[in-house]
């Protein structure tokens, strides 16, 4: 049997032409357009692919409570004025049992973020300094890395589309790409939730395992995540079955998001994904690669692609995104910023 989800070399895709790099763009399209996942290794920046690493981004799950509250979102915490970035609690009656917090572009380059009366271009609460000495260095350096990477495959798939390398090069200059860190605890017990039906559990391998994270396939352009070697993460694959991502050190497991679905036609897929719960608490650092807020978002030319309806990237992304359950009681807060023709 052939390993499904494949793990990809992409030092090649950051120098010049070179069949390395034709060999790498060959093996993301595959998979981009057959299970619509992998792994990728060898890239600037995968220094931080190490549980030593990791833990200097981790750090802020050790804060005290009353420093997580000053860094909550809107719908946690009326007094806040932040509704798309921030903290997101534990919330122990839903499937996805999971804390966190959402950080925008702000953390990277707050010079070159423009003021905006938009939520989705709000700057990003942060803990300060002399609480987590070094951690705001750390996560701008962690962004930064993972936009160069992100930037590098939407070029390759760019190139195995046979289209222009820098087709998508203009929708990304002031992206609002997310770098989000999740905690997984163990679910309690006591906590009064039923956990037996099949929202909350499921059968692998044999043995009945506890969702933590509900099957979704993510809405942006490309996923970016560093695991930290705890296995939890399953994809979809093309018969319908669920197999385990593995949480290698050193590589991120790549998917691809319904924008890239949609923007495509279909040649690259959006694969459904879960996390069912492991035997000990797991973290998660997904980088969501994302256009600009007002990025128009229309067909490409593909032979053979259906068409469809121009639209921002901003609508589409709010509209999808306050659907999950941690931005729940916001979606009044942003109305389309373009009307659909009737």
């Amino acid at each position: 049997m052939t390993q499904d989800i494949e793990t990809i070399g992409i030092a090649d895709l950051f120098g010049p032409p070179s069949p390395g790099r034709d060999r790498a763009d060959i093996g993301i399209m595959a998979a981009a357009s057959g299970i619509g996942f992998m792994a990728v290794r060898d890239f600037p920046g995968d220094a931080w692919l190490t549980p030593e690493r990791r833990a200097q981004l981790l750090r802020i799950f050790a804060l005290p409570d009353t420093e997580k509250q000053k860094l909550l979102r809107w719908n946690f915490d009326r007094t806040r004025k932040n509704v798309y970035r921030g903290w997101f609690p534990l919330q122990p009656t839903a499937v996805s049992y999971k804390e966190g917090i959402d950080m925008g572009p702000d953390i990277a380059d707050a010079v070159g973020v423009s003021a905006s009366d938009d939520p989705l271009c709000e700057p990003t609460p942060l803990p300060a300094e002399d609480i987590l000495p070094g951690w705001r260095a750390a996560a701008a350096d962690y962004y930064r890395a993972m936009e160069t990477a992100g930037n590098a495959l939407m070029r390759s798939i760019a190139r195995g589309l046979g289209l222009p390398e820098t087709i998508f090069d203009p929708y990304f200059e002031h992206g609002i790409s997310t770098l989000r860190l999740i905690r997984y605890p163990l679910r309690d017990a006591n906590a009064g939730v039923d956990i037996s039906g099949p929202d909350f559990s499921v059968l692998h391998k044999g043995e009945t395992r506890t969702i933590i994270g509900r099957e979704h396939a993510d809405s942006g352009f490309v996923t970016l995540l560093a695991q930290d070697g705890v296995e939890g993460l399953q994809a979809k694959n093309l018969a319908g079955d669920w197999i385990d991502v593995p949480p290698a050190n050193g590589t991120l497991a790549v998917n691809f998001g319904q924008l890239l679905e949609r923007w495509t036609g279909g040649r690259v897929r959006a694969t459904r994904h879960r996390v069912i719960a492991p035997k000990t608490v797991r973290f998660s650092i997904p980088f969501f690669y994302e256009p600009r807020v007002d990025a128009e978002i229309a067909p490409l030319p593909l032979s053979g692609a259906e068409p469809f309806e121009p639209f921002l990237y901003g609508d589409y992304l709010w509209e999808s995104a306050t659907n999950f359950v941690e931005m729940a009681g916001i979606k009044h807060l942003r109305l389309p910023r373009r009307a659909k023709a009737s």
